[in-house]
């Protein structure tokens, strides 16, 4: 008998596609995938290629892929590059040549949109990562998290699921079974810094050295994209809307005040049904139908969803 529970309604939620995960027409690829989560990972690590890992793969990324393939939204649009770059099943390792060059939510989405259509109930997670690096930071990163019926929800990190990505990063750990003093959600890394146990310079895209992407500010708009991603709307990373500022600077006792009743909800045990509430119920933080897309190569544009 299982010994965790999860409720039906939040179970045939997490199981169902979402518009970003669905692969819609060409469902028929998935017609021989595994049905293990762990297997999933491999399948979906195996058609992707992260566009910071060119030097460890020993591959030249050309530029179209570098600056455009992560700014497919849609998993069906990604599987349309994949196919068109190699026709063969899903199931088939692919050349580097062959991959779609994206970043860490586009692993997730793919590995989420396996296990929907397995039928086990999967969600993305925005959060930060410490196991890039050795110096104490903590990377925004997106990871997926799976139901399983005897431990319950548990974080996965598909990226990781090749042994060369293993010992480069010196990974000590199952990458079906993160821990979560390693991986972050959002929520408890707000909740952490609130509290003073950690230095939100500690967390971000990279450290203040770097660049301006780190601090509180940074973890308040990781906590919009996670409580998105909790009701299925797993959108771009650097898709930009509602309440939020650009800096520490600009943070307010009112922003702060929201953040902290919105990391209840994106946190390790979530409270399916607030979260629900509180996306749908919230114009700050819920995603409007047009948001600002600030792509890391190709610049800002509006872009409306589908």
């Amino acid at each position: 008998m299982p010994s965790a529970r999860l409720a039906p309604d939040a179970a045939a939620f997490y199981a169902a596609q979402s518009a970003f995960s669905d692969p819609g027409s060409l469902a028929p690829l998935y017609a021989n995938l595994p049905d293990d989560p762990a297997q999933l990972a491999c399948v979906a690590r195996d058609l992707m290629i992260h566009r910071l890992e060119g030097e460890q793969f020993c591959y030249a990324i050309a530029q179209d892929r570098l600056h455009n393939d992560a700014e497919t939204r849609y998993l069906d649009d990604i599987l349309r590059i994949i196919i068109e770059r190699n026709d063969a099943p899903l199931t088939q390792r692919r050349d580097v040549d062959d991959r779609f060059v994206g970043v860490c939510r586009d692993f997730a989405l793919l590995h989420c949109s396996f296990m929907r259509h397995a039928g086990i109930p999967a969600r993305l997670r925005s959060g930060f990562a410490d196991y890039f690096g050795s110096d104490g930071f903590h990377g925004d990163h997106v990871v997926t998290e799976y139901w399983d019926n005897e431990r319950g929800w548990l974080l996965a990190d598909p990226q990781l699921a090749d042994p060369m990505v293993i010992d480069t990063f010196r990974i000590d750990f199952d990458p079906m079974d993160v821990p979560r003093d390693r991986f972050l959600v959002a929520g408890k890394a707000w909740q952490a810094i609130r509290a003073g146990g950690a230095d939100p310079k500690t967390f971000g895209l990279h450290p203040p050295q770097e660049g301006p992407l780190f601090g509180e500010w940074f973890v308040a708009g990781n906590i919009r994209l996670d409580l998105a991603a909790l009701n299925k709307v797993e959108t771009l990373l650097w898709d930009i809307w509602g309440t939020g500022p650009d800096s520490d600077e600009k943070m307010t006792d009112a922003i702060r005040e929201l953040y902290d009743r919105t990391s209840l909800a994106a946190c390790d045990d979530v409270p399916f049904g607030a979260a629900r509430k509180l996306f749908t119920q919230n114009d700050g933080l819920r995603t409007p139908r047009t948001v600002l897309s600030w792509a890391p190569f190709n610049g800002p544009s509006e872009v409306t969803l589908r």
